[in-house]
């Protein structure tokens, strides 16, 4: 079961929203930042580095300490004020014609700690030190995580009723063409009754976010080792999530492009592939992945589709059934010689948003050699990954939209 409140928000006045709210920092490099950055945008808070020319080390104790003054300027401005009241909102986003609803609350440390949260991906030491010092600095969770939860009729009538019967506090297109609504709840009751259907929710799936989750976690858990009068009520060990129904999620695919060909020649190469596929050139027409355990490949000007043989996966294990493992298991450890995907400079990865073209264009360009799109996975392949403890591969999931930072922001530190 897990524990939620809700909070007082910090968020932009409605007329200086759309500015405000930001792409967020792990999607942008600090040069496309500073290029994207408006005066009022969040940008300058959670990539702080663009305020200094040249653009400083991200890491550096100036740049940490630049995230901390922009954020009380931003309030002292008024281009960030905080809500009187603890209140959940509703946080929609839209893509190509589908909405998807979540609500966006506070959730508890210790739930991460218990495992109630759960996670599937592995996080990196150095990144997550890096969030930590920005929740540790500003006493705040200034960009949510993204949270999925399994479906409940109740919450998602409560939803409902609000999105229809109450206008939103924003609604904007942001330049990507993915819109974005708020809705505050304001009526106390159903406020509660929120926190009581969500204690009866078994489990929360990290969906994007891992490492921000596992910061903010280590920092609820820094803050009641020095309060030795903790009761587990405090401000400190909450943070900031935004969570959906995880029938409203969607999954795109998460793909592949390689170097070199491990010395081997054209024909070596598919002869390789011929052992674990069924190999056939789809000629120059662009092919997408059919079904699972179907990929395309880019190569030699062409596109092909790949069908592992049986014998190749195991359906009935999470991780055996993932078709990142068929590919890791029979093409880039084998016949590729890549053997850690975190580490090669051999291999790099592309996000689905892209499309099939961004695949095209890294191998023709001669940059790459050969390049592999990946049917997604589903959410009840994550959720079933999650639930049975298990790891991802990395670079398994992209998920589309991402939250847009600033839509609302939680702070603990102490007034």
């Amino acid at each position: 079961m897990v524990r939620i409140k809700p909070f007082r928000g910090i968020r932009p006045p409605k007329e200086f929203a759309s500015e405000v709210a930001s792409r967020p920092y792990d999607v942008l490099n600090s040069v496309e930042a500073k290029a994207e950055a408006t005066e009022r945008s969040l940008l300058h808070i959670i990539k702080p580095e663009i305020d200094f020319d040249p653009i400083a080390d991200e890491h550096a104790p100036e740049v940490y300490a630049k995230a901390v003054d922009n954020f009380r300027r931003w309030r002292e401005k008024g281009w960030l004020q905080q809500d009187p009241e603890e209140y959940y909102y509703i946080y929609a986003q839209t893509m190509d014609g589908r909405t998807q609803y979540g609500l966006a609350m506070c959730c508890h440390f210790e739930d991460y700690l218990s495992g109630a949260i759960k996670k599937h991906e592995l996080t990196r030491p150095d990144k997550e030190e890096d969030r930590m010092i920005h929740v540790r600095n500003q006493q705040a969770n200034i960009e949510p995580v993204f949270f999925a939860y399994p479906d409940d009729p109740e919450i998602d009538a409560i939803v409902a009723d609000v999105v229809q019967n109450h206008a939103p506090e924003y609604d904007f297109t942001a330049a990507d063409g993915f819109g974005h609504k708020l809705w505050v709840i304001r009526e106390r009751k159903t406020n509660e009754r929120i926190t009581e259907l969500f204690a009866k929710i078994p489990a929360l799936y990290v969906a994007d976010g891992h490492h921000r989750t596992a910061a903010a976690a280590r920092v609820g858990a820094e803050c009641k080792a020095k309060n030795p009068q903790h009761t587990g009520n405090e401000e400190y060990g909450y943070f900031l999530a935004v969570t959906f129904p995880a029938s409203q999620l969607r999954i795109i695919d998460y793909n592949r492009v390689v170097r070199d060909l491990n010395g081997l020649t054209v024909e070596q190469f598919l002869d390789r592939l011929r052992e674990k596929f069924e190999v056939e050139d789809k000629g120059v027409e662009e092919y997408r992945p059919a079904a699972l355990h179907n990929f395309s490949m880019y190569f030699e000007g062409h596109w092909w589709s790949l069908t592992a043989k049986a014998g190749t996966y195991d359906d009935h294990d999470p991780i055996g059934v993932l078709d990142v493992t068929v590919l890791s298991n029979h093409v880039l450890g084998p016949v590729l010689d890549i053997t850690d995907l975190r580490t090669s400079k051999r291999i790099d990865f592309v996000g689905g948003i892209r499309g099939l073209g961004e695949l095209k264009r890294r191998v023709d360009s001669g940059e790459m050699r050969v390049a592999f799109a990946l049917y997604p996975v589903s959410m009840q392949q994550l959720i079933d990954i999650a639930d049975t403890g298990n790891i991802m591969p990395p670079k398994t999931t992209w998920f589309e939209p991402k939250l847009r930072s600033g839509i609302v922001i939680h702070s603990f530190a102490e007034e």
